[in-house]
């Protein structure tokens, strides 16, 4: 297993987040990482940037669904 906490791993958050419940993101070789801030020791996903892309365009979607109701 990738040890995630190495030196050159700058992982960002969020700063609009007000809570421990978000997540934080890493770019390394040309992938995208993603974990739960909470638990920094748990599983980190990895993704192709087109992937994360769609993640971010979908929830932005749904994000301002949510806002006309």
């Amino acid at each position: 297993m990738a040890d995630f906490e190495e030196p050159c791993i700058t992982w960002r958050k969020s700063t609009a987040s007000n809570s421990g419940n978000c997540l934080e993101v890493a770019m390394v070789n040309g992938s995208v990482l993603v974990r739960d801030s909470a638990n920094r020791d748990g599983m980190v996903l990895t993704l192709s940037p087109a992937a994360w892309s769609d993640f971010l365009a979908r929830a932005r979607r749904k994000d301002a669904g949510s806002q006309r109701a």
